[in-house]
């Protein structure tokens, strides 16, 4: 008991998980299943067979499948390609089992030669169609259709006495110990094996069985997916097509009017008058613009070059008041010198002038004195 109520827990919880990543995500993640989508999912439609594949590894919602097919009445999807190649990979599988298992039986059974082999081929597919007929008169029965049931029922019987002609026939052509063996075929839907002398209740249930059915509506799913698929590339090519027209259609009209506006007179000199001008509106204002930039820099210039007049200036009386002040100092130092010489000079001159009146004085006295003396006597 409790570990069955610790499974009960576990398998609650999973589910719970399982309703929480639901919610999650949407129909268009890479989790969901394209196939389950569509309805086509081998996993889904084998379920409970002997060819049970168990669980999908992508996620089934019938609730995402119904919010698809709500959305893409809007809007294509374009699922199909994905369920496509999913059901190409899994009939591609199918169909390698049914070759592996040909091989084996032509290895274990009897060699047996092309007519007969042509024969027993003859019973096998009326075994097939009889098989078929039945599965289909116990359906139209479960679906209370007696009289087209009963119409089966007679070609089911026409069916029988085609197959009771065919096996005599291969009777005949075989020993009867080898008549006796049980000849095997592998059905080329769902690749189980079938009896050459299997009973009707047999190929009943086979051909109406969930298994071969369930292949027939897989191997139709997939040859009607790649109709839709391809309907849907044409018709996208188509669009992609015409758009490139429409483009090309475009570009032819602007070249003709184009040319056309260059035949025409009026027109072309319209234009070239427009152009003309632009061109000359726009040399104006390239002059302006110019003429600006050549006064900006005039003005500039003029700035600059007076300051360096009145810079040049400043420095030449600068340099003007240095060289006279130079000049002045060296004309006082002259005049200084001059001046001391004129001086010394000067001096020079008055002491020999003293020198000499000093002198003349001197003997002047002696003559007055030498005079007074002699007229004294």
């Amino acid at each position: 008991m409790v570990i069955h109520s610790q499974l009960i827990k576990i398998q609650g919880a999973s589910e719970r998980m399982g309703d929480t990543t639901r919610q999650r995500i949407k129909f268009s993640d890479d989790r969901v299943c394209k196939s389950h989508l569509l309805n086509c999912c081998p996993h889904d439609v084998l379920s409970g067979t002997r060819m049970d594949l168990g669980e999908c590894l992508k996620v089934h919602d019938l609730a995402l499948r119904a919010d698809y097919e709500i959305a893409s009445k809007e809007q294509d999807f374009f699922f199909e390609l994905d369920a496509m190649d999913h059901l190409q990979s899994f009939i591609a599988d199918c169909d390698r089992r049914t070759e592996v298992a040909k091989k084996r039986l032509a290895e274990t059974q009897e060699e047996i030669s092309a007519e007969v082999a042509a024969k027993a081929e003859r019973v096998h597919e009326l075994n097939e169609e009889i098989g078929k007929l039945l599965a289909k008169v116990e359906q139209l029965g479960a679906e209370g259709n007696v009289e087209e049931s009963q119409k089966v029922m007679d070609e089911v019987e026409k069916a029988r006495a085609k197959k009771r002609e065919a096996e005599e026939v291969y009777r005949n052509s075989m020993p009867a110990s080898s008549f006796q063996q049980q000849k095997l075929r592998v059905c080329e839907v769902c690749s189980a094996y079938l009896g050459l002398h299997d009973n009707d209740r047999r190929l009943a249930d086979h051909f109406g069985g969930k298994l071969h059915l369930g292949f027939i509506e897989i191997r139709e799913k997939l040859e009607e997916l790649k109709r839709v698929v391809a309907e849907k590339q044409e018709k996208r090519n188509q669009e992609r097509l015409k758009r490139r027209e429409e483009r090309e259609r475009e570009e032819r009209e602007k070249l003709r009017r184009s040319r056309s506006h260059s035949k025409n007179p009026k027109r072309s000199r319209s234009r070239e008058h427009r152009r003309h001008r632009s061109r000359s509106m726009s040399r104006e204002r390239k002059r302006r613009t110019r003429s600006k930039s050549r006064e900006k820099r005039h003005r500039h210039r003029s700035r600059s070059s007076s300051r360096s007049r009145s810079r040049s200036h400043q420095r030449s009386r600068h340099s003007s008041r240095d060289r006279s002040r130079e000049r002045s100092k060296r004309r006082s130092s002259k005049e200084r010198v001059r001046d001391q010489d004129l001086a010394s000079r000067d001096r020079d001159r008055k002491d020999k002038k003293r020198s000499y009146e000093s002198a003349n004085g001197r003997s002047e006295d002696r003559r007055s004195s030498e005079e007074r003396e002699a007229g004294e006597i």
